[in-house]
């Protein structure tokens, strides 16, 4: 039997895009992750509902992210995700985009663990939370690609972060598409204005709360005439919160954009 899987249409308002009218990352990543919080809903499964029954919560470890074209300000996409697969820690979850002609704008492959909201330990999937799903009980799940590391003593570009209020989401901890705007926000604005994601491969590993300082560290590598990589690290009191590797394409002249 398939995963169940959930879609929706969504109209991308001009708050949720950047200056080249498009999408922006942490956006992105946040109305996909409407999209199942949504799924989690029509299943009887909401966060309220795993607190209050299981005292557990979904905790994202890692995104790979395949971006065909990110959808412009007023467009109307289709979200669909499933939980494809499980195994006794982790969770394998799938999200796509779609624009009205049925083409794929965005792929995002995720892993997910219960975390215990009283010791903010990993703790084993329940049956009964997963089986609404219909995800396939594997050994093991598919393996996302870890981000590079930056090596110590690279020329690195790097900003400091205060932690605010606004960055806490629900879990007491920040939201995790304050990681990637962290990061892109290293980069120079004209790079930025110039260049979008092609790939993007982001792992979490240890929780930043409110009041830290993080720093958030980049490093360009441009050997490749092919294509510019980016390699990121947030720390907070040097330990390592969250990793990425970026992989980049050229934006078209606005004149030539059809899209």
């Amino acid at each position: 039997m398939p995963a169940h899987s959930f879609s929706e249409l969504h109209t991308i308002p001009f708050y949720e895009c950047n200056v080249n009218n498009r999408i922006s990352i942490p956006m992105l990543i946040n109305i996909l992750i409407l999209a199942s919080e949504h799924q989690n809903e029509n299943l009887g499964l909401d966060q309220t509902y795993l607190i209050d029954h299981y005292d557990v919560g979904w905790v994202v470890t890692s995104y790979s992210i395949h971006i065909n074209q990110l959808p412009r300000k007023d467009s109307v996409v289709k979200m669909t995700t499933s939980g494809t697969s499980y195994n006794r820690y982790f969770a394998f979850r799938e999200f796509w985009l779609h624009d009205q002609d049925g083409q794929e704008l965005v792929k995002v492959e995720s892993i997910w663990v219960l975390m215990n909201e009283q010791t903010r330990k990993i703790t084993p999937i329940d049956d009964t939370i997963i089986a609404p799903y219909q995800s396939e009980k594997v050994k093991r799940v598919p393996r996302l690609t870890r981000p590079e590391r930056i090596e110590s003593g690279a020329d690195v570009s790097a900003k400091e972060y205060q932690v605010r209020w606004s960055d806490i989401d629900f879990n007491g901890h920040v939201n995790n598409s304050r990681y990637p705007e962290w990061m892109l926000d290293s980069l120079p604005m004209a790079f930025l204005n110039e260049h979008e994601p092609g790939n993007i491969d982001i792992r979490f590993e240890n929780e930043v709360k409110y009041g830290n300082r993080v720093t958030s560290s980049v490093l360009v590598d441009s050997s490749d005439n092919a294509k510019i990589k980016t390699v990121h690290e947030i720390k907070s009191n040097d330990v390592l919160s969250a990793s990425a590797t970026i992989i980049w394409k050229e934006i078209k002249a606005k004149g030539n954009d059809q899209s």
